[in-house]
């Protein structure tokens, strides 16, 4: 029995934070810069690999929210980062002295991606990491520090045999140490190669490198460090040596198609509730989101010049979209500013002098509008027209400016499917939820195939109706729909919800691709709010927390299904991308790197123990081997990420929470390079994800299977 309390702390100062996902360090050498300069226009949007001029640039970036796709790499003193950036924004980097590597994705091509047309992002590296220069390297020190191995694993696949290792030195206070591992293979093959610092958040942790290929099996590790440290020999262990039951024959999967919309999504669950209907109960979750819509806006004016930023306090699609505004010359002496609305046209008489000219400025335009038609309309002066005139213009007419046509509008309801013989709670549960990221397009495709073979296979393999017979299973395929709406109609990039909660010129339609709250920062627990990192108070910013713990409809979706259903000890949340299997803690105070409390020893042996278990199914089915130095808690493998669901679901409700980040990068034999994949990868890839990780999932329906027997066993 797991007793939990709320974990809060006094809120401190704001920590503008951005979350980004991360990779470990390569031991190659960071690219040099492009032949000729990589440029986009003004308003282009793109995910861009840029060098940074140094950590003080990086510093800045994070501080102000900026949108990194991962976690920077810092190589040589040179720093990489991928950066969802508009060309403004590039040319404002590139004027401070970053370089733009390359154009990874740009922003349409996520619609292509949907088509199955276009290559996807690769992935960069972890953050922290320090690589000493060549001329720096030295053999005689005046002191001796000791090294601990804290990782050797081996693995094979695709027929490449690869070793990771991760070593920590006493000499933490020295950026300078060296550690360089080496390594011999049964048939007496020997090499070597460096291992990289990497300290979060000021703090020193350990130093590793990316899994290196190696001839084959290795036996034999020692580690050594330039102050003269040598750590004991070891014998890397295979990783993560565990294999699922194989599957019968006549085993059904392959349910997965095609990309699926929100649309697409609800679609399926309705299809699965009709054609299982001794299995499958459909529940509507109680918090409708806002729907994929956005009030209606539009200059009034020319933003180059002057002009007013004019917005319905209704949404555009009701009754707001083509709604015309207008300024207009009295022509006539001394007459006052006047605001009135008619059939649907709201006309501002400008104020006039002793000479009949028009004196109002854009405040004064601004302050009219809100104030004479508070239940219609609010105004702001757009970002430089601060005090200028007010011209004639228009009339211009209001839009929400969504694109897709065919998505509904009004209020979304997200839907769970329950999945069992016995739906009535004398099961233990198993909650498999994703999207609350909307760009993460690959991730209800994991939920829904292990939904459908779970369902499909009931009928025909005993071994799954076994499963259904003793686990109840939640599952809830798209958390965020409203947002995932968005990224495949409107900006492939969205990682947010809708809701605006922006105010004053944060509300300039030249902002609408970052408006939104990031649902996964969003919960009780850890939250920014009681002073932990990664979130932020930027409503501009792609982590933003929101208003208050819970202030978004997605987020309490979640924890009304987990708090409605507590026979539910079981939770995966599936993101994506980067390949990484992890656990509470999943957040810390800056001050000290002070995390959560840790899991017991007990529990962080199921945590692990599981994990092997899950990892080796996910291995499977194309060989997909999730690294050891991304299984573990989040705020040690990946970052601090402030207010997550996993960290809700642990500390609030005793359950055990897990998440996946789907999309594991690729090692290419021909450059010797780990790639990654992206948010929305080619469909062919997208699809090997569904299948890959749906296997993790029916694992994990094993691991809860196993927990209930072994409780029941000691009752």
């Amino acid at each position: 029995m797991i007793v939990r309390r709320r974990w809060t702390a006094a809120a401190t100062t704001a920590i503008l934070i951005s979350a980004v996902l991360s990779h470990p360090g390569s031991g190659s050498a960071a690219p040099a810069a492009p032949a000729s300069p990589i440029t986009l226009t003004a308003t282009e949007t793109a995910l861009v690999r840029v060098q940074l001029r140094d950590q003080a640039q990086l510093d800045r970036l994070v501080a102000t929210g900026a949108d990194l796709a991962n976690r920077p790499r810092t190589r040589d003193s040179r720093i990489l980062a991928d950066l969802v950036l508009t060309g403004a924004q590039l040319a404002d980097l590139t004027a401070q002295g970053a370089t733009a590597v390359q154009i990874v994705q740009r922003a349409g091509d996520g619609s292509r991606h949907f088509a199955d047309s276009v290559r996807a992002a690769q992935t960069q590296t972890r953050a922290g990491l320090r690589a000493p220069a060549a001329d720096q390297r030295t053999t005689t020190t005046a002191a001796v520090d000791t090294l601990q191995v804290q990782q050797a694993y081996w693995w094979a696949t695709s027929g490449q045999t690869f070793l990771q290792a991760q070593v920590a030195t006493t000499a933490t206070d020295d950026p300078d140490v060296e550690i360089t591992v080496s390594w011999r293979t049964a048939d007496g093959a020997t090499g070597s190669f460096p291992l990289y610092r990497f300290e979060d958040s000021g703090e020193y942790q350990y130093h590793y490198a990316l899994p290196q290929p190696v001839p084959s099996r290795p036996v034999q590790l020692t580690a050594t460090s330039s102050l003269g440290g040598v750590s004991r020999v070891v014998t890397p262990s295979l990783w993560p040596n565990a294999t699922p039951p194989p599957l019968p024959a006549g085993y059904q999967r392959d349910f997965i198609d095609a990309y699926l919309t929100p649309v697409d999504v609800q679609a399926r669950i309705k299809r699965l509730a009709r054609q299982y209907r001794d299995l499958v109960d459909v529940i509507d979750l109680p918090n409708r989101t806002q729907g994929y819509r956005r009030n209606a806006v539009a200059y009034l004016g020319d933003p180059a010049v002057a002009a007013v930023v004019v917005e319905s306090v209704r949404f555009g699609d009701q009754g707001m979209n083509g709604v015309q505004v207008r300024t207009v010359d009295p022509g006539r002496r001394n007459r006052p500013l006047t605001v009135a609305y008619r059939d649907r046209v709201l006309t501002v008489s400008l104020a006039t002098d002793t000479a009949g000219k028009t004196v109002s400025t854009t405040d004064e335009v601004a302050a009219a509008i809100t104030a004479r038609q508070p239940n219609r309309f609010r105004a702001t002066v757009e970002d430089g027209s601060t005090g200028l005139p007010m011209p004639v213009a228009g009339p211009a007419r209001l839009d929400d400016g969504l694109q897709g046509t065919e998505v509904p509008t009004k209020p979304w309801t997200v839907q769970a499917l329950r999945l069992g013989v016995h739906r009535d709670g004398s099961r233990v549960g198993v909650l498999a939820y994703s999207q609350e990221h909307a760009r993460e397009w690959a991730t209800p495709l994991v939920t829904l195939e292990f939904a459908e073979r779970m369902l499909a296979n009931a009928r025909t393999d005993p071994a799954t109706r076994e499963l259904l017979e003793q686990v109840d299973v939640f599952v809830i395929p798209t958390v965020n729909p409203d947002g995932a709406n968005y990224s495949f109609n409107d900006f492939n990039m969205q990682r947010k919800n809708l809701v605006n909660h922006c105010a004053g010129a944060a509300r300039d339609p030249k902002n609408r691709n970052s408006w939104g709250v990031d649902v996964n920062r969003n919960y009780t627990v850890g939250s920014y709010f009681d002073g932990y990192v990664g979130a932020s108070a930027n409503c501009l910013s792609g982590n933003y927390a929101g208003t208050s713990e819970l202030s978004e409809a997605e987020s309490r979706n979640v924890v009304a299904l987990a708090q409605a259903h507590p026979n539910i000890k079981f939770a995966m949340n599936v993101h994506s991308y980067g390949g990484y299997f992890m656990w509470p803690p999943g957040a810390y105070r800056a001050d000290g790197r002070v995390t959560l409390p840790r899991p017991s020893i007990d529990e962080s042996t199921l945590f692990l123990n599981s994990a092997r278990r899950i990892v080796g199914a996910i291995a499977q089915e194309r060989g997909t081997v999730t690294w050891p130095s991304q299984t573990g808690p989040v705020a040690d493998v990946l970052y601090s990420a402030a207010g997550n669901s996993a960290d809700q679901l642990y500390y609030e409700l005793g359950i055990f929470a897990w998440d996946f980040e789907v999309g594991n990068d690729r090692w290419n034999a021909d450059t010797g390079q780990w790639e990654g994949v992206g948010f929305q990868p080619p469909f062919d890839e997208a699809h090997a994800e569904s299948q890959e990780y749906a296997g993790g999932l029916v694992e994990l329906v094993r691991v809860a299977r196993d927990y209930a027997a072994a409780e029941s066993a000691a009752r």
